[in-house]
């Protein structure tokens, strides 16, 4: 006697059953173009009916917007990852778990992150600018950096030019094979002690300038002087 098969529907909590359709869409949206996949598909694969996807998400293109925030905020590196040792341990660490993070919807990542998601959709954009600004923010403080007045900008800038290098590099790994895991992770940590350890100091130093600068006529022209 052959056993029966569970049905696939299953009463969950709402917010259990809202993560369960997130998880489905993230992971089809990363199989597929986003042209091809329809919110049909989607409750077909979390095994709901399509009113309840426009239920809790509205339309197909919002659902997208929800996939793109949680593949770029990815929350969690504070909780997840000691914030103790050498600047070198806690920058492989964190690298680590980005690379863990990601790995588990790599397709989708490079998929959202590149020029053929959406197309060329401003709300896209919008989330991918913020998510990279508080990206930086939250590494400039899980690093534990004490961010010098007059180089705030231009560290967060210089952030945020990395994380351009973070999505370049796992499209690399993910999609091209072009780089390892391990390629990865040495580009990354690498780049990212550099930028802390040797640019950020200088960016200090230029601050401190300018103020030195502000503070009356031939200041600059004295302290040229010294330099000398």
């Amino acid at each position: 006697m052959s056993p029966v098969l569970a049905p696939r529907w299953k009463r969950l909590e709402p917010d259990t059953r809202r993560e369960q359709i997130l998880e489905c869409a993230t992971r089809l949206f990363g199989e597929r173009p986003y042209a091809d996949v329809s919110t049909t598909d989607i409750a077909r694969e979390a095994g709901v009916a399509r009113g309840l996807i426009n239920h809790y998400f509205g339309q197909k293109r919002d659902l997208y917007l929800k996939v793109v925030k949680r593949m770029l905020l990815m929350p969690g590196l504070d909780e997840s990852v000691p914030m103790t040792g050498t600047l070198r341990q806690r920058v492989e660490r964190s690298v680590e778990w980005y690379l863990d993070t990601v790995a588990t919807h790599g397709k989708t990542y490079v998929a959202v992150t590149s020029a053929g998601g959406i197309g060329a959709d401003p709300e896209v954009e919008r989330i991918i600018l913020a998510a990279d600004d508080v990206a930086s923010l939250k590494t400039l403080e899980f690093l534990g950096l004490k961010v010098e007045v007059g180089s705030d900008a231009r560290q967060r800038a210089m952030m945020r030019s990395y994380a351009g290098l973070v999505k370049a590099t796992i499209r690399e790994w993910i999609r091209g094979g072009t780089l390892s895991r391990e390629d990865a992770h040495l580009l990354l940590s690498e780049a990212l002690i550099t930028i802390v350890s040797d640019v950020f100091p200088r960016l200090h130093q230029d601050a401190h300038s300018e103020r030195g600068d502000s503070r009356g006529p031939g200041s600059g022209r004295k302290r040229g002087k010294d330099e000398q």
